[in-house]
């Protein structure tokens, strides 16, 4: 006898069919029993009374740890370049990625 909080073998067997999953029928038998067994236990916590409780998005407070973004004075071009293996066109020359051509 199905119960308000049980699934059926039929609808996890069209539920697989849709998101194109090839189960056995153990493996649906076994996804019906412990879909059910999911929705038992939401059912339980739906008889909690939580009117006491806050709604919140996070379950801990979320806090920016970013720096201000202040400019300040960097390295000189020229400078850093002319301690690279090899610059071309004010930029640092690398080896090309796989599959690349220089």
């Amino acid at each position: 006898m199905a119960t308000p909080h049980s699934i059926s073998i039929e609808t996890v067997a069209k539920v697989a069919n849709l998101a194109r999953l090839n189960l056995t029928p153990q493996e649906m038998a076994t996804m019906a029993e412990q879909l059910s067994g999911m929705l038992e236990h939401f059912g339980g916590i739906d008889k909690l009374d939580l009117s006491a409780v806050v709604p919140m998005a996070q379950a801990v407070p979320l806090k920016n740890v970013l720096r201000e973004d202040v400019v300040m004075p960097s390295l000189d071009r020229d400078e850093v370049l002319a301690s690279a293996p090899d610059a071309h066109d004010g930029r640092f020359r690398v080896p090309p990625s796989a599959g690349q051509e220089s």
